[in-house]
């Protein structure tokens, strides 16, 4: 029997938060930092950074949906990363730090979209949600240096003072989905 995996793109600020997390949930087989949603064939790190792009950066993961599903990625990405803020997360400003789901299919856009109904009706967040959810339609992989920065960079400042605090709050509030 052929295992079926299914991919999942979503931009929430600085790639390096979301794959730190990501890299740690149940059900994740890979992730990859990137570039996805501009208009610019293989961007350069530096040509993001010069918010001319139009991309964001982004993480690509590859999950088992036997494991886990789209909604619950999506409890988890709206869990470590403020979403009501455009352009955004905290000190990084720029489109290429905006709130962003690609969807890879009908069914991720529809997933996407309630639970963004859901929080707005929920009253969590004092602001509505300012995320975007567009269709895939293009993806480029991050430079070999952004890939599980984190990881072999934890005392780096960047990544003690808003990385390492963001995977704190995933590991006390998934405790139960991360990878043993």
């Amino acid at each position: 029997m052929t295992q079926q995996y299914a991919l999942a793109t979503l931009g929430g600020g600085c790639f390096w938060c979301l794959e730190a997390v990501f890299d740690d949930l149940q059900g994740i087989i890979r992730v990859e930092s990137g570039y996805a949603g501009g208009h610019v064939a293989n961007p350069t790190y530096e040509e993001i950074c010069g918010k001319k792009t139009g991309h964001a950066e982004v993480v690509r993961l590859t999950y088992d949906p036997s494991v886990i599903n789209f909604s619950q990625i999506l409890d988890v990405f709206f869990t470590i990363h403020d979403p009501t803020t455009l352009n955004r997360q905290g000190y990084d400003v720029g489109p290429q730090y905006r709130s962003a789901i690609f969807y890879h299919d009908p069914e991720q856009k529809a997933v996407a979209e309630q639970t963004i109904a859901g929080l707005n009706a929920s009253g969590q967040w004092s602001d509505p949600i300012v995320t975007e959810v567009t269709p895939i339609n293009n993806y480029y992989e991050a430079e070999d240096y952004h890939q599980e920065y984190f990881a072999h960079n934890p005392f780096q400042p960047y990544c003690m003072a808003v990385v390492s605090p963001k995977v704190q709050k995933f590991r006390k509030e998934f405790s139960k989905q991360r990878k043993s």
